[in-house]
């Protein structure tokens, strides 16, 4: 009797454990339902805010008004091709301002200290080009905390330049930088080995000594970059330029002061030249701005660049 009630307890605990192991493995497979519930509704949430934002973050360009209207187009930033102030970017916005039968002005708004010569080249003849076939649409620069260099290349296509008196304009110059690393390798005792096909193609190597026929090509270089900027300058501030021996030497100055050397042509926001200067108070912004997905295409590319040693450091408007 006793070794009954001995295997019937011992049946019933088996059973116990085994409806207890049941029961918390069904309770772990709920728990990781729900775990995986909450990761896919995540997934599908962050999925839909993404296209609402691709579909809705989208540039303004060829943004057209019912009313008379100035137009605004922005360069703010480094001047650069992956950039917000590329040539590509505000062209766009540039064409669309003009085409736009509504438009009475146009306004470039310029925060930038500079960036490419070819980038900013491109923009210039391009407002050029659009000044040309638009000739009855006036078109202003307006500059806020800073219009250097290449900034300033831009801005000199513009009919005038408005700024605020405690902006910073100039800069008229171009740079060439990098590091030198030799004595530093010495003093560790590295050694560099370099192999190139064509003498100069390891031209200003940062880990040689400097070679002075090589200093001396690269000045000549930055020069002629530099002359084609003044003629730039030249061209389109005219005989409002003063004749100041420090105006193209790389120097910046105060908008109050690059007033007075005919580098600027008065005080003025935004605001002020719709409604006093254009006389169309109402601003529509024709600015090409970059959806998520493009920002995102630009940073994995840049980074894939860094990755594959492929971005350099030429000359700079800056």
């Amino acid at each position: 009797m006793a070794e009954e009630l001995g295997r019937t307890d011992t049946n019933t605990n088996w059973e116990r454990g085994v409806i207890e192991k049941l029961a918390l493995e069904a309770l772990k497979e709920q728990r990781r339902g729900r775990r995986w519930g909450i990761f896919f509704k995540l997934l599908a949430f962050a999925y839909i805010t993404f296209l609402l934002i691709a579909f809705t973050d989208l540039g303004r360009g060829d943004r057209a008004s019912s009313d008379k209207h100035t137009a605004l187009v922005e360069v703010a930033g480094v001047i650069d091709a992956k950039g917000n102030a590329s040539a590509d970017n505000v062209n766009a916005a540039l064409q669309g301002a003009f085409k736009d039968k509504k438009t009475q002005g146009v306004v470039l708004r310029i925060n930038s200290p500079g960036g490419s010569p070819v980038q900013a080249g491109i923009i210039y003849d391009e407002i050029r080009r659009l000044r040309g076939l638009h000739p009855d649409i006036p078109m202003y620069a307006v500059v806020e905390d800073i219009c250097a260099s290449g900034g300033y290349y831009i801005a000199s296509a513009a009919d005038k330049i408005y700024v605020d008196k405690a902006s910073l304009v100039g800069s008229i110059g171009v740079l060439m930088d990098n590091f030198g690393f030799v004595d530093a390798m010495q003093k560790v005792g590295v050694e560099r080995r370099v192999f190139t096909a064509g003498e100069n193609k390891a031209f200003l190597d940062p880990f040689s000594p400097l070679e002075p026929r090589q200093v001396e090509y690269a000045k000549a270089l930055l020069g002629d970059i530099h002359q084609q900027f003044i003629e730039v300058v030249r061209k389109g501030r005219g005989t409002r330029l003063k004749d100041s021996p420090e105006l193209f030497s790389g120097l910046i100055w105060t908008g109050s002061k690059s007033i007075e050397l005919g580098l600027t042509d008065g005080l003025g926001s935004l605001e002020y030249v719709a409604r006093e200067v254009i006389k169309a108070e109402s601003i529509v912004d024709y600015t090409q701005k970059e959806n998520v997905a493009e920002r995102l295409a630009k940073r994995f590319g840049a980074g894939a660049a860094a990755a594959l040693g492929l971005s350099g450091a030429g000359p700079r408007l800056r």
